[in-house]
């Protein structure tokens, strides 16, 4: 018998994914029954708001997870290494939203639009994966086209917003653009460089072949979330000043014929898509009109002459909400719906 409700646990609830979690679990009316906010010694004590309640916020590290059906985490990698896989063998399934397990064969990674079959294999470990914030907007547009045409390559540039960074790096930028009006020097901290009126080609560290980890997780995460190696995907990532949403210019090639009148049809019937796509009109997808909506929204859909079977978009979406948390609580309805 399903059970009406369900015992959450949200793991770096005062970070900025973790507010998302819970304003996004009462938005969509999740059948929470007991919720657990947990985080640092930094935070704990505190009180957040849910439905209305003021509810503790607990130390993470002395959690149990006794009684706990799902644990939604975003606390840092190093942290989940440690907490998730704890919170598994007491029975809670955890969704992670950090880096730590997503290319672990054991766990499936999840994009609930794209592969929600994957769900199934949460059995192993008692976790699931949630994707880097590029790689779910991207594979959310991509995955129809994928379907009908097949994609042979891929190649993206993001613009991403500081964000996902965290908000400290959200308060970096604030900071930086009051210094610089004032006539101050800004101090980069979170950012090896000044972020206010800048773009900074980096973001992760770099790895031994050029590429940064970010990077290379667009690469790895859209082959596994595909199930297809074949696929050639080559990504730069770029950081950008703005608060929230994070923009893609995409272009790829198939192995079908395409056009682009065939891409927007078959887009404008995909799951979590919106289209806005009408030059004559100046109607194209921005991070400030994506901010707080739930779709990827797709523009800028035109023919590729430079290659066979090639077409190029622009993809935006809010980073926080698809990018982390409502991809996060969109696999827990998938796992309370079908599998327990």
């Amino acid at each position: 018998m399903k059970k009406k409700a369900y015992n959450i646990a949200i793991a770096g609830a005062t970070g900025v994914v973790g507010k998302e979690f819970l304003r996004i679990l009462e938005e969509r009316n999740f059948p929470v029954g007991e919720i657990r906010l947990l985080a640092s010694e930094r935070s704990a004590g505190s009180h957040m708001d849910f439905k209305g309640l003021e509810e503790p916020v607990r130390l993470l590290d002395e959690e149990t997870f006794e009684s706990i059906d799902i644990g939604l985490f975003s606390p840092g990698a190093s942290v989940s290494a440690i907490h998730a896989p704890r919170a598994g063998k007491a029975g809670c399934i955890v969704i992670d939203n950090t880096s730590q397990f997503r290319m672990d064969p054991d766990v499936p990674l999840v994009v609930p639009e794209v592969n929600p079959g994957a769900i199934a294999a949460y059995k192993k470990k008692n976790i699931i994966a949630n994707p880097n914030c590029s790689t779910i907007q991207m594979v959310v547009a991509l995955k129809p086209i994928h379907d009908k045409y097949r994609i042979k390559r891929i190649v993206v540039s993001t613009y991403q917003s500081v964000s996902g960074a965290g908000k400290e790096a959200m308060e970096e930028l604030s900071g930086q653009v009051r210094k610089l009006f004032n006539m101050l020097a800004p101090e980069p901290k979170i950012f090896p460089y000044q972020i206010a009126f800048n773009c900074i080609p980096q973001i992760d560290s770099f790895l031994d072949n050029g590429y940064t980890k970010e990077e290379m997780k667009m690469v790895n995460e859209t082959k596994k979330i595909f199930g297809d190696d074949s696929i050639k995907v080559t990504a730069t990532t770029v950081r950008v000043p703005v608060f929230v949403g994070h923009s893609e210019s995409v272009n790829i090639e198939t192995e079908k014929p395409i056009t682009a009148a065939e891409v927007r049809k078959l887009l404008n019937k995909a799951p979590g898509v919106t289209v806005v796509d009408d030059i004559k009109k100046g109607y194209y997808p921005m991070p400030v009109d994506a901010a707080e909506l739930d779709d990827v929204f797709v523009g800028r859909i035109r023919q590729d002459d430079t290659v066979e079977n090639g077409i190029n978009m622009w993809i935006v979406s809010d980073n926080l909400r698809k990018g982390a948390a409502l991809n996060a609580v969109q696999i827990a309805e998938v796992l309370i719906k079908d599998y327990i």
